[in-house]
């Protein structure tokens, strides 16, 4: 399942902090318009480092399909940010 949406908070002591929801299922509708050009970087690239395409696509597919469940939180002195994938 590729994910759809990914919140992102970030939260400064001194002021207010920031919350966001992006939807990324609205990215596959450019990604599938630009996807004629997409797949021909990526066979010149992977010609250029001799790499299977095929292997390369699976790749991507399987990364993009494992980032939902993805939580990563960054912490500094004074600031902290919260990104959630789902």
């Amino acid at each position: 399942m590729t994910p759809s949406i990914a919140f992102v908070q970030a939260k400064n002591p001194h002021g207010r902090g920031i919350k966001l929801w992006i939807p990324l299922f609205l990215l596959w509708i450019p990604l599938i318009l630009l996807s004629p050009l997409i797949l021909l970087l990526l066979a010149i690239a992977c010609l250029l480092c001799r790499i299977s395409l095929l292997r390369a696509i699976a790749v991507f597919w399987n990364l993009s399909c494992s980032l939902p469940g993805t939580q990563v939180d960054v912490r500094g002195e004074s600031s902290k940010v919260m990104v959630r994938i789902l």
